[in-house]
């Protein structure tokens, strides 16, 4: 009776050892696809976005949800660089895959607050301009910047004064926003 505890606890340690991936002692490079993460097949990916070396996130819009892209670029952006790539909407591709944005025309402005939340500068919303829907503008600019690694909220201005904004569930706030504010309107790719 003795053996077969003895037998389990043997058998258990040679299974367990032979089960596990040996560690490395010293870091390896690791050869990233060169393609949106979102193409699913090289061809797709070749003609949608062109190789670059660093991916960042734009969050666009797809009839009423929220849609995080990838984009690719040579250096990875500044946070006004990403905003102005965000006003400017999708590319032709994206722009045919049913993509749109919410700011087109609008003017943000963006600038560093305490503790790597960001404070963006939002211009007046045209009554003619044909957004329908602050929400998902909002929703934009915070999905938008909080994927970056150096940002986790945002809080927005108007002609320098603090400005209440709504969240996803229509409820307006002057507090920083994350995206988790905006998780349910987040839609697939």
């Amino acid at each position: 009776m003795k053996r077969v505890p003895l037998l389990m606890a043997v058998l258990t340690t040679v299974l367990l050892a032979a089960c596990g991936v040996p560690a490395q002692d010293d870091p390896h490079p690791v050869d990233l696809p060169r393609r949106p993460l979102t193409a699913s097949s090289d061809a797709e990916a070749t003609a949608s976005s062109p190789p670059g070396e660093v991916a960042h996130v734009l969050c666009l819009v797809r009839g009423d949800r929220l849609v995080q892209i990838v984009r690719r670029a040579r250096v990875y952006p500044s946070v006004q660089e990403q905003l102005d790539e965000l006003v400017a909407g999708p590319t032709r591709t994206e722009s045919e895959s049913g993509l749109s944005t919410a700011l087109a025309g609008l003017v943000v402005t963006a600038s560093a607050a305490p503790g790597s939340r960001i404070a963006v500068e939002a211009a007046e919303i045209d009554e003619g301009s044909g957004r329908s829907n602050e929400i998902l503008a909002y929703g934009q600019v915070v999905c938008t910047l909080t994927a970056r690694a150096d940002v986790s909220a945002v809080s927005f201005t108007r002609a320098g004064r603090h400005l209440d904004v709504p969240r996803a569930d229509g409820i307006l706030t002057g507090e920083p926003l994350r995206a988790s504010d905006y998780v349910s309107l987040l839609g697939p790719a």
